[in-house]
């Protein structure tokens, strides 16, 4: 990793990102059914847009604007997000 490189530009799987954390989602791994990705789109959960990790365990949970959403952990994986 580039040492100039600012934290903010640091990409993270959600699955890693810490509790509380607020994160944009700026990608979603091709492992991600596509059926999955749309239903995941209609409940909000897009890219450029900002959530914040409020579990991890036994799954994880987002807030995604005013509504919790629950994602297992195999398709929180492959979730990319960068800190805000």
């Amino acid at each position: 990793m580039n040492a100039n490189r600012t934290p903010t530009h640091e990409r993270i799987r959600l699955t890693g990102t810490p509790l509380g954390r607020m994160v944009r989602i700026t990608d979603f791994g091709d492992e991600i059914d596509p059926l999955q990705r749309e239903q995941l789109h209609a409940y909000g959960l897009s890219a450029a847009q900002a959530v914040k990790v409020l579990q991890q365990t036994p799954m994880t949970v987002l807030l995604c604007e005013h509504v919790e959403l629950a994602i297992e952990h195999a398709v929180a994986h492959e979730i990319w997000a960068e800190p805000t």
